[in-house]
């Protein structure tokens, strides 16, 4: 009755960008289980060909892929327009994190900063959203972040650019939720991505999830509000440092978690 619900109010395909691995892979692992057909858009051509034949063996979906640069969204709101699909569900998964500190950070990492993480999911949400309304059915997924709540040194452009995607989706859930349009920012924690794995030598920080698990508690949380935090660890973690702690206190919290990446 869940799947065939799912299906109902945003299939019959669904859209995630940066669905090659990682996350991205999860989600639409987790979309196709739930009887969407879908559309993986990434730079990654081997990875991504990789998930489609994983998910139309498994599952037996049709999974349409194309190689893009979401930065160039001019490009992908192209090619999308040609591939004549009904895309009800859009994930927006793709990122960039310039990491270090911000003098050392140069112009074009933030203007791709700028152009993946912002320009992107804004002008791809204003374009699919269009037929959904019309079609009164649909949901937006943006992905957000924790390091978004508040300051966080050595990841500044990032987190402000994942501020703007959780204000983005409260201000959407509100006004598209009476045209039947179901938008969500995921504001999550440290995801067990295979990059997140590559990059961490010690242990996995507190309240670290897997990315199946956070796919899973997202798309469960669509329709149910305008945030989902997946994880106990992280929905305590937020309350803190939004709520119990000066902002002050918090970015120095968040300083301590983020100072030593370069």
């Amino acid at each position: 009755m869940r799947t065939t619900r799912f299906r109902e109010t945003y299939g019959p395909y669904a859209l995630v960008a940066g669905g090659s691995y990682g996350l991205g892979a999860a989600f639409a692992e987790a979309i196709a289980q739930r009887g969407l057909n879908v559309v993986l858009l990434a730079r990654q051509e081997d990875r991504l060909n990789a998930t489609a034949t994983r998910l139309r063996e498994t599952y037996g979906v049709d999974v349409v892929t194309f190689v893009a640069d979401v930065a160039d969204y001019e490009s992908v709101k192209e090619r999308l327009n040609d591939l004549k699909v009904d895309i009800g569900l859009l994930v927006y998964d793709a990122a960039y994190a310039p990491i270090g500190r911000f003098e050392d950070v140069s112009e074009d990492q933030l203007v791709r900063a700028t152009e993946v993480n912002v320009r992107a999911p804004l002008l791809l949400t204003k374009f699919l959203s269009a037929p959904m309304i019309e079609r009164g059915r649909g949901g937006i997924v943006l992905m957000s972040s924790l390091a978004g709540s508040q300051g966080s040194p050595n990841i500044a452009a990032y987190a402000a650019t994942k501020s703007f995607n959780a204000i983005l989706a409260e201000g959407l859930w509100k006004e598209l939720r009476p045209r039947g349009v179901d938008v969500l920012a995921c504001m999550a924690g440290a995801i067990l991505t295979p990059g997140y794995q590559e990059a961490e030598s010690a242990k996995p920080a507190p309240g670290t999830l897997d990315a199946k698990v956070v796919a899973e508690q997202t798309l469960n949380a669509l329709g149910k509000g305008p945030i989902v935090i997946p994880g106990a660890v992280n929905k305590i973690a937020r309350f803190v440092l939004t709520r119990a702690l000066s902002r002050r206190a918090a970015i120095a919290i968040m300083s301590k978690n983020t100072g030593g990446l370069s």
